[in-house]
């Protein structure tokens, strides 16, 4: 009898243990280093968006973030591995607004963007660019339109990609302005540029940082910034709204998540993490000078949100341009 008791009592206690184990987890988290993923190229803007929260984050937390990139698919390959890990808060990782266009543009994921993981905070949003060379004929995006209207098909204009969010940005002035400006892609800002320049292409769309110093060099007109507002980084750049496309609005973003399944608990911990880190002026001048854009925290809900309402706005642009998924 005496061995039975003790028997039922281990039992017991294992049942216990395996049963508080998540909650006794979150109430410990974090007690070792963080892993955060991003799926493109060491010292790009999303590796630079990175280490910075990532600096901010380990403050907060009191554990070291270890940034680590997974390059590959526009950020599907990060992005499937943060999918894929332990939902413990130990993998989280940084996405774009790359992330909800892999939705429009890709003909199947391994993941689904929006349901296969908790969002915990957007972290920065910003404009991009149409530009020309300084000694294009057309002055302002309202001529250009007006080039392109009178010789449809007869324009390009270059992007860092194929299914990318400045592709699309282009895409959705053809249809927002009834015209046709054909899309060249080429690898990253810096060969699109390079095609501008050289004559290659008469229009290119790209990110203020890339484009700001050519713009304020003399080297090449900045027509528009895609946001409905001018930005800081480029206050004489007018808006595609202010050339009468009324509603246009192409902001892209950063934000952080974690794999479905991760406790309420963690997730709330680095939700408020976040939005202190977004606090601090230091940090918050870092990201907005490292993007040219605007910080700008959120509500787990409100992310999902945000990128819900993104694929469903990609994916009629790629359904009208007749744009082949990959």
């Amino acid at each position: 009898m005496r061995w039975m008791k003790r028997l039922a009592a281990a039992v017991f206690l294992v049942a216990s243990f395996f049963s508080a184990g998540p909650a006794a987890a979150a109430d410990n988290y974090p007690s070792r280093p963080i892993r955060l993923l991003h799926g493109f190229a060491a010292g790009g803007a999303a590796d630079t968006l990175s280490r910075i929260i990532a600096d901010g984050l380990s403050k907060k937390l009191g554990q070291p973030i270890i940034v680590e990139a997974k390059p590959g698919a526009g950020g599907n390959i990060a992005a499937d591995a943060v999918a894929k890990a332990a939902p413990d808060g130990y993998t989280i990782g940084l996405v774009t607004g790359a992330h909800a266009i892999s939705a429009a543009t890709y003909k199947s994921l391994s993941y689904q963007p929006a349901e296969s993981f908790y969002m915990i905070s957007t972290l920065v949003y910003y404009a991009l660019v149409i530009a020309v060379r300084n000694d294009y004929p057309a002055k302002s995006l309202g001529e250009l339109i007006a080039v392109a209207k009178q010789k449809p098909g007869s324009l390009s204009f270059g992007s860092v990609g194929f299914g990318s969010t400045h592709h699309l940005a282009g895409e959705l002035l053809n249809a927002m302005a009834g015209i046709d400006i054909v899309h060249v892609p080429y690898r990253g800002d810096s060969q699109s540029i390079t095609a501008l320049l050289g004559g290659e292409v008469p229009v290119i769309v790209g990110t203020p940082v890339l484009l700001g110093p050519q713009i304020a060099s003399g080297a090449v007109r900045g027509l528009a910034v895609t946001s409905p507002s001018r930005t800081a980084l480029l206050p004489n750049v007018p808006t595609v709204q202010e050339a009468g496309i009324k509603d246009y609005d192409v902001r892209t973003w950063a934000g952080l998540l974690a794999p479905k399944g991760t406790a309420p608990a963690i997730i709330a911990a680095l939700n408020t993490a976040t939005l202190e880190a977004l606090r601090d002026p230091e940090l918050k001048q870092r990201l907005e000078t490292a993007v040219g854009g605007e910080v700008g925290g959120s509500t787990p809900d409100e992310m999902k949100k945000l990128i819900e309402t993104e694929i469903a706005k990609w994916s009629g642009v790629v359904e009208r341009a007749k744009i082949p998924k990959i």
